[in-house]
């Protein structure tokens, strides 16, 4: 849902009424992940994509008739080898989506107003609602803001929303979509619940230390992906806005002096990638020395195999661990085999990537199992709906070795 936040959000603010299809959970192959949404208004006005057309025309028939009745539900996308030509997944895999009606009085809209504003504006804010349950409950929603205040109702007792919320909240605040679960303990509900959450968050981050023509590169690529770049080298001379118009910060200082301000301030999280590309050790040892030592999701470092090996032996010196050795990527990037700035600052970015969703790194092609894997990907899903007809149809190596 918040994929189309900006769009929502104006749709709102016109009262116009429509349904919102958002995929709950996923099994085997799919294109998308849960929290990807589609909305249709009662002009059949569709935004967003549930899985790239294999479902779409069946599932803009259902929001019509949610907004109809006024009725939502969860529905299953499945492969069906028995008709070939029906709506469904020619992938293979299933998807459980959630079409919710919302209408004029209907009470999730104020709710779904709340999380919107705060996505757009760029504030945090998590959307919960209920995918399994009582029928009573399905659909119900919260919204939880990041100091633990909360709007909403979810059907029980208020000891219910209160106990939810504080599952939410810690999603929020790791910056997580996903589900959570609601058991019958305390007597807070009649029956398990299974809770959606979509986490409006700030963008990762990905700080860049070293002004450099590369840095230059990353940067760009960093802005495409979606995070909060920020490029900063102690100096001032190479340290321009000019030189890196597409980071959103751009910081004199001396990184290892950077990187402690901001861990102290908050402003870091295990989303967090950091690229070293000053290959200078009184710039990336005491650097390197505190960034390995933090629970961020991503440290990385440029520079030759001898740069490394003689990097590895300071960082020794400095006190830092084996362990702590082990998570740093270098040579930085994956071997794509470039070597422009634009070539190497790809392959940094692939391997980032790859570690953030805990890719393979190896060629699709080569590599057996759902092309679209996921974590959540555990075999059936807990979310049983009803079923709708489908449709048929070299490992990477490290380095990219900047001298």
């Amino acid at each position: 849902m918040l994929d189309i936040a900006a769009e929502l959000r104006a749709w709102c603010a016109e009262r116009r009424e429509f349904a919102l299809a958002t995929v709950v959970a996923v099994s085997g192959s799919a294109p998308r992940g849960p929290g990807a949404s589609l909305a249709v208004d009662a002009a059949g006005t569709a935004l967003g994509s549930l899985s790239g057309g294999c479902v779409e025309s069946a599932v803009h028939a259902l929001c019509l008739d949610a907004i109809t009745s006024g009725e939502g539900g969860v529905h299953r996308f499945g492969y069906s080898d028995d008709d070939a030509f029906a709506s469904g997944l020619t992938c293979g895999g299933v998807l459980d989506v959630l079409v919710t009606p919302v209408r004029g009085q209907d009470p999730v809209r104020p709710v779904l107003r709340t999380v919107l504003d705060a996505a757009v504006g760029g504030a945090r804010a998590a959307l919960a609602r209920v995918v399994a349950g009582p029928p009573e409950q399905l659909g119900r929603a919260l919204a939880v803001h990041a100091d633990g205040s909360y709007q909403g109702c979810l059907g029980g007792a208020p000891a219910l929303d209160e106990s939810a919320a504080r599952r939410i909240r810690a999603l929020l605040l790791a910056g997580r979509t996903g589900t959570a679960e609601l058991g019958t303990a305390g007597g807070l509900c009649g029956e398990p619940l299974t809770l959606l959450v979509e986490s409006a968050a700030e963008r990762p981050r990905l700080i860049v230390y070293g002004a450099i023509d590369f840095a230059a590169a990353l940067a760009r690529i960093g802005a495409f992906l979606g995070h909060r770049v920020t490029v900063c080298d102690a100096r001032p001379v190479f340290t321009t806005r000019a030189r890196f118009p597409d980071a959103d910060e751009v910081i004199v200082d001396w990184p290892h002096r950077h990187l402690a301000a901001e861990w102290e301030a908050g402003r870091l999280d295990a989303r967090t990638a950091v690229c070293v590309l000053t290959h200078d050790a009184k710039f990336d040892v005491p650097l390197l020395a505190l960034a390995l030592g933090l629970p961020l999701a991503y440290v990385g470092a440029m520079g030759s195999r001898r740069t490394h090996t003689e990097r590895a032996g300071r960082l020794r010196e400095e006190g830092v661990t084996e362990a702590a050795l082990a998570r740093l990527r270098s040579p930085i990037g994956l071997d794509l085999g470039g070597g422009t700035p634009e070539e190497t600052a790809l392959a940094i970015a692939a391997e980032f990537t790859a570690v953030r969703h805990g890719g393979s790194l190896f060629p699709l092609a080569e590599r057996r199992g759902p092309v679209h894997r996921r974590p959540a990907d555990r075999g059936p899903s807990p979310i049983a709906g009803p079923e709708v007809p489908a449709r048929t149809p070299r490992p990477a190596r490290f380095g990219t070795n900047v001298p």
